[in-house]
């Protein structure tokens, strides 16, 4: 049975999420040499490559088992410093998270501020879209993530936190160019379109919701523009219509500065929170927490 040191462990960790050996070595106040020292023994106590040494550097497939493992070391020893009542004392535990944007513009971030100050974590937020965020579960990265997957990773619990509503919007002078005549699946087909990126598939989908539209193919031009403010400063700046959470896009629509497209289809994505399934303290508050304030944005499905 191979043993695997937690000074091993954490310098790995550390390695992938600083993305360099040096930058590790700055970060645990030890030597590049000492850190590829620890990998290397920790590669020779497995018997396999753990580390591809790229820029940044990244975990092989088989060292996606053990960043699991250093993640979870690094997790229990930060419970039993709570436990114990350490505090500022015990092992400090950098919590790993997967967020959407959307998510982190609206919500999440209020969630994060709310955790108590004695558990004496940090935080290290990973942005992804909701529907790939589980990628990261499944390689170790992060020990949990708002997704809009139900299904379960293994090694996961997963539990409903409610329904992000969008609705599709569009500046005054835009919606007077493109849909003086009205809007349907065809004209919102053709029109510019704002996509947050490649992989924001929300508008075409908004597109295919409408009758008629379902076999249709992209036509329209899209602009992408990957930060959520910006994503809505573009679609109030005449740039194209898009969809944009309701919270955030309600006064404007209150005020006239942006027109709902379709105020009778709103376009409704479930969120869920998925984490290790690892007994933890530390994930039990963060988790009852991000349960709270979710409860406070979002919608009930």
């Amino acid at each position: 049975m191979p043993q695997f040191p937690s000074e091993q462990l954490l310098t790995f960790a550390t390695v992938l999420s600083e993305g360099t050996l040096d930058a590790a070595a700055r970060r645990l106040h030890i030597t590049p040499s000492a850190v590829s020292q620890r990998l290397k023994a920790l590669e020779q106590s497995s018997g396999r490559v753990l580390l591809q040494r790229s820029n940044p550097a990244q975990a092989t497939e088989a060292g996606e088992v053990v960043l699991r493992l250093a993640r979870q070391v690094a997790q229990l020893e930060a419970d039993a410093g709570v436990e114990l009542g350490l505090g500022a004392d015990g092992p400090q535990l950098a919590v790993p998270i997967v967020v959407n944007a959307d998510s982190l513009a609206v919500w999440f971030l209020q969630a994060l501020a709310r955790v108590p100050g004695d558990l004496n974590i940090t935080f290290d937020l990973h942005r992804d879209d909701e529907q790939h965020s589980t990628s990261m579960l499944r390689s170790g990265t992060v020990m949990a993530a708002v997704t809009a997957t139900p299904d379960p990773v293994q090694g996961c619990r997963v539990e409903s936190l409610g329904v992000m509503r969008y609705r599709a919007v569009a500046a005054p002078v835009f919606v007077d160019r493109w849909f003086a005549d009205g809007v349907d699946g065809g004209r919102l087909n053709t029109a510019p379109v704002v996509d947050f990126d490649r992989k924001d598939t929300y508008q075409w989908a908004f597109v295919e919701s409408w009758p008629g539209a379902s076999k249709a193919q992209q036509k329209g031009p899209r602009h992408y523009v990957p930060a959520s403010q910006d994503f809505g400063d573009a679609i109030r700046l005449g740039l194209g219509w898009g969809l944009i959470p309701e919270v955030q896009c309600g006064p404007d629509i209150a005020d006239g500065r942006l027109i709902e497209l379709a105020p009778a289809r709103p376009f409704d994505v479930p969120l869920y929170w998925q984490r290790w399934k690892t007994a933890s303290k530390v994930l039990d508050v963060v988790s009852s927490i991000v349960r709270e304030v979710s409860a406070e944005y979002l919608r009930t499905p």
